[in-house]
């Protein structure tokens, strides 16, 4: 069923991160990326970040994705941090993918994808190796129609390599997890979009969140009451509404194309890019704890 101007699921996403220092911290520098975005197919309703203690010096900005991203500066001693991020989003049901033509047609040029082109081009230190490359060429075979192919890669990285927490950190190489098959979202996004990339196809890392709740005659997903990660694929303009080509998400954690329960935090080339939170403390602590608790609950549209 699908609700007012079309869309199909509204959903409070409460997202608290809380930092616990073994001594005083006295200056905290924060930016986060935990404002949804809006786009076609999905709508910002409402958003309010608060900040425990109070930041003495805060604003909003964008970066070059288009992204909103959130400074803060709190320059009273504390020995906690709590930032939590609160928000409404109304996400519609995504028309079905549409990508009939051979996967080496949707190579971007500065002609038909210019703004996609960058999103083809690996990363700093470079993931993107001759094993991954292999990989990946076993989906992409010679004249594969594109929505076939990326399907078969998702179901196969998700075949090949177990979910299991806590067995990489943000910083963990793509070789990493080739090399021991396990991982979380993250790094199973990383490894979809290296794969596209070692092909010459674009691909986003998206970084968002999971429905808790799956609509009636789903079943529940890996990776909800977190953070949630998935890739997506360009492909090239398809219609005359459609001038620059468009995105379809894809999820390797799940096997399945990205649909209504998916929420969109923010999307760049890597999760470097776009994580929840990023900053600098000063202070002579040894030892520190972060706690992380997501909720998505949905409401009546």
């Amino acid at each position: 069923m699908t609700g007012r101007d079309g869309f199909a699921r509204r959903y409070r996403v409460e997202h608290r991160t809380k930092y616990s220092y073994s001594d005083e911290v006295s200056s905290s520098y924060g930016r986060a990326y935990l404002t949804p975005r809006e786009f076609p197919g999905q709508r910002l309703v409402s958003h309010d970040l608060t900040i425990d203690p109070v930041p003495s010096d805060r604003s909003v900005g964008t970066d070059v994705y288009g992204n909103t991203t959130s400074y803060f500066h709190v320059t009273a001693e504390h020995t906690e941090l709590v930032v939590t991020g609160i928000s409404v989003v109304d996400v519609q049901r995504p028309v079905p993918a549409s990508a009939d033509g051979p996967w080496e047609q949707a190579r971007p040029t500065s002609v038909n994808g210019p703004l996609a082109v960058e999103f083809t081009l690996d990363l700093r230190p470079p993931e993107v190796s001759a094993e991954v490359t292999a990989y990946a060429a076993e989906s992409l075979t010679p004249g594969r129609p594109m929505l076939e192919a990326v399907t078969d890669l998702n179901t196969r990285i998700h075949r090949d390599f177990a979910y299991r927490s806590g067995s990489t950190n943000v910083s963990t190489r793509v070789a990493d997890v080739f090399a021991a098959r396990e991982g979380v979202c993250q790094d199973f996004a990383r490894i979809a979009a290296a794969c596209l990339r070692s092909h010459g196809l674009a691909a986003r890392y998206v970084s968002g969140y999971l429905a808790t709740d799956p609509p009636p005659g789903k079943e529940r997903m890996v990776g909800v009451d977190a953070t949630h990660a998935w890739a997506a694929v360009w492909v090239p303009a398809d219609s005359a509404s459609d001038r620059t080509g468009h995105w379809i998400g894809f999820d390797p954690t799940n096997d399945q194309f990205a649909d209504e329960r998916y929420v969109t935090a923010a999307w760049g080339r890597d999760y470097a890019d776009v994580p929840p939170l990023r900053g600098i403390i000063y202070t002579d602590a040894r030892e520190s704890i972060i706690t992380v608790s997501v909720d998505v609950a949905p409401l009546e549209v």
